[in-house]
């Protein structure tokens, strides 16, 4: 099993920005893919914002193209998100998710709240 955690939510003015990562116990090279979520207030469902396969591109949900950028760092062994142009519809507990050998694994989450 794969230890996530995530860090970097916080209060945010709309417009705003944040960096959220996900510090991966493994070697990163070894993830078949990698994707950030979020559990918006009263949904029950998390829903897919931005991922990547190995070696593919990313890709990102409707809402948040052109606004979030996820990557990854090898030396820091993270997955980032940079948040940017925020949306009190962005207001969500983020989660961090891989899949390695075909198991897939999420971190705790982290909130993110529109401070308007």
């Amino acid at each position: 099993q794969v230890q996530l955690v995530e860090s970097g939510g916080g209060m945010v003015q709309p417009g705003g920005s944040l960096r959220l990562s996900c510090t991966v116990s493994i070697n990163m090279f070894s993830l078949e893919y990698m994707g950030w979520y979020r559990r918006t207030p009263g949904k029950s469902a998390r829903e897919l914002v931005a991922s990547i396969f190995s070696g593919g591109q990313p890709n990102y949900a409707d809402s948040v193209e052109g606004r979030l950028t996820i990557s990854t760092d090898d030396s820091e062994n993270t997955i980032n998100l940079q948040m940017s142009n925020l949306k009190p519809q962005d207001t969500a507990v983020y989660y961090c998710n891989v899949r390695y050998r075909r198991t897939n694994d999420w971190g705790q989450g982290t909130q993110v709240t529109d401070s308007s």
